[in-house]
């Protein structure tokens, strides 16, 4: 039986590490080692900024909501739970763009949910 060797698959697996090391800095573009370690830890970088990325918006949200309902009085926390009371369902995200783009149909959602606590 012939003997098989790797050498195609091997270098194919290390071209494909070296091609998303391609931008890298000094020797971690060149070399398969020291590239291989960069790939891995960019990997684990780009995971948690994913999640990093949900956490950062939903803290502007809140931040935006919070500084909307400000002038009415209210604090975002109690907003929030009129909001709920209310049953309205809309979530953070549409909260804190209709506080900017749509001020009137927000200061209706703030009354509402006002009316919704007493």
């Amino acid at each position: 039986m012939a003997r098989v060797k790797g050498a195609m698959m091997t270098r194919k697996r290390r071209n494909k590490t070296l091609k998303l090391a391609k931008s890298y800095w000094g020797s971690k573009s060149k070399h398969f080692k020291m590239a291989k370690q960069a790939v891995m830890k960019s990997g684990n970088y780009a995971f948690e900024g994913r999640k990093q990325k949900k956490r950062t918006f939903r803290t502007m949200w809140i931040a935006r909501i919070s500084a909307a309902v400000a002038p009415y009085g209210l604090n975002y926390s109690t907003f929030m739970n009129g909001v709920k009371k209310a049953g309205i369902e809309m979530n953070r995200k549409s909260l804190s763009e209709m506080a900017i783009q749509d001020s009137a149909a927000f200061s209706a959602v703030v009354e509402k949910a006002k009316a919704a606590l007493h």
